[in-house]
């Protein structure tokens, strides 16, 4: 797994490309072929951006050195 992210420009960044990846995957879904699958793939990615989200929050600055 990586470093944890404390740099909350890293943060927004990181939020921004993961974002950025669920436009890009909702412009590639034709609405008339929609599956089911495809909407439960858009809700995780919606769901796992909002976790990292909240982890974001609640986490502290990293110590100086």
């Amino acid at each position: 797994m990586g470093k944890a992210v404390y740099d909350k420009d890293q943060q927004l960044t990181y939020l921004m490309e993961r974002l950025n990846i669920f436009l890009e995957v909702l412009d590639s879904i034709d609405p008339e072929t929609a599956g089911l699958e495809d909407i439960d793939r858009l809700i995780q990615m919606i769901d796992e951006i909002e976790m990292k989200m909240d982890q974001f929050k609640k986490r502290k600055p990293a110590p100086s050195l």
